[in-house]
């Protein structure tokens, strides 16, 4: 583990309290993934009385180690759909059923590679904000091309380097970095600079709450870069940890919702929507429909817990050990961090509809 400085036990404390007042903010996002990236931007732009966006950082993201095993389920599933599925392909039995039944195929469904992730959500960063009248010159960054592979390699990165800049800018005032995916970014940032982990907080959502027990293995954030995954918990930075199944996946939303309250809300709103009826996950899944159907808008948490703290209840607790074979382990003399445990849902998507109301028509 490389060498960290050590934030006081007081310090820490006082770092993890929900924030009052308007705070300066980096997002670190890997936007075209799937759909949740963009509402989560497009409603932090909205919500510049309470943040000082900073800037934004394209992470990089990749669904290609879902190629394979989804092939291979599909496959042999045409040739016999009672067919026994190796280990590797039986959590894909279900999108490769809905595939043959609508007509498509994994071989046409393009996976992108962490490079082309960047780059895409790069680019949809600066669409969103220029959806919304913001000038994304000078303020958005792309960030690393692929994960990492060693804490003694990080990536540099003109989202790295930026992140540097900005955390270091000043003393009085933490930065705190809303991470809405993976961490590479983060972790290259502190591994450039370690002193940066004393003038930042990072709320990040991804995977299981610390006490579950559970496999963090479906947890994309996290497990596409396990070594940064690991360094965020091990290093010592303020953490404010956002896990996404069970608190964020409360945040759902569906086609009434969409045609009442965010279609025809601006330029931003009818991008949204369109997303939600194009949602690319939909296509690796094999679905063509929104019958029934809810979709979670995951990314939301990170910007409640900062425009409201009491809309995301959280406590202290100690930063949990990420084994290798991503389990989380409690151990004894660990540093703190804060975690949520419950969201108000309504609250925030009525916050989010409203902004979305005073959205310019552009």
């Amino acid at each position: 583990m490389p060498r960290f400085p050590v934030i006081p036990e007081d310090k820490m404390r006082q770092l993890l309290e929900p924030p009052t007042g308007r705070v300066r903010l980096m997002i670190d996002s890997d936007t075209y993934n799937e759909i949740d990236d963009q509402f989560a931007i497009a409603w932090a732009l909205l919500s510049q009385d309470k943040l000082d966006i900073e800037g934004a950082l394209a992470e990089p993201y990749s669904h290609r180690h879902h190629r394979d095993p989804l092939r291979q389920a599909y496959d042999l599933l045409k040739a016999d759909r009672n067919a026994t599925l190796p280990e590797k392909a039986q959590g894909y039995r279900r999108s490769a059923l809905n595939m043959l039944d609508i007509g498509t195929s994994p071989h046409d469904t393009i996976f992108y590679d962490p490079d082309e992730g960047m780059e895409q959500s790069y680019q949809e960063i600066i669409k969103v904000y220029e959806m919304l009248g913001e000038n994304p010159e000078g303020k958005v960054f792309r960030g690393s091309t692929d994960y990492l592979h060693s804490l003694d390699e990080p990536i540099d990165s003109p989202a790295a380097r930026f992140l540097i800049e900005r955390a270091m800018a000043r003393d009085d005032e933490p930065l705190y970095v809303a991470a809405i995916g993976c961490v590479t970014n983060i972790a290259s940032a502190m591994l450039m600079e370690p002193e940066i982990i004393t003038r930042m907080v990072v709320t990040w959502t991804s995977s299981y709450p610390s006490f579950t027990g559970l496999s963090n293995l479906p947890s994309l954030n996290l497990m596409q870069d396990p070594l940064a995954s690991q360094l965020l918990f091990d290093s010592g930075v303020p953490h404010v940890y956002l896990p996404g199944y069970y608190v964020g996946e409360q945040l759902k939303i569906s086609l009434p919702d969409m045609e009442r309250w965010v279609r025809g809300k601006g330029k931003i709103g009818d991008y949204l929507y369109h997303l939600y009826m194009n949602n690319p996950i939909h296509a690796m899944r094999g679905i063509n429909d929104h019958f029934g159907r809810t979709w979670t808008i995951w990314d939301l948490i990170n910007f409640a817990w900062l425009i409201e703290p009491e809309w995301v209840a959280t406590r202290l607790l100690t930063s949990p050990i990420l084994t290798d074979d991503l389990y989380y382990k409690q151990a004894p003399g660990r540093h703190l961090m804060r975690e949520g445990y419950d969201i108000d849902r309504d609250a925030i998507f009525r916050d989010f509809f409203t902004k979305l109301e005073k959205a310019p028509s552009l």
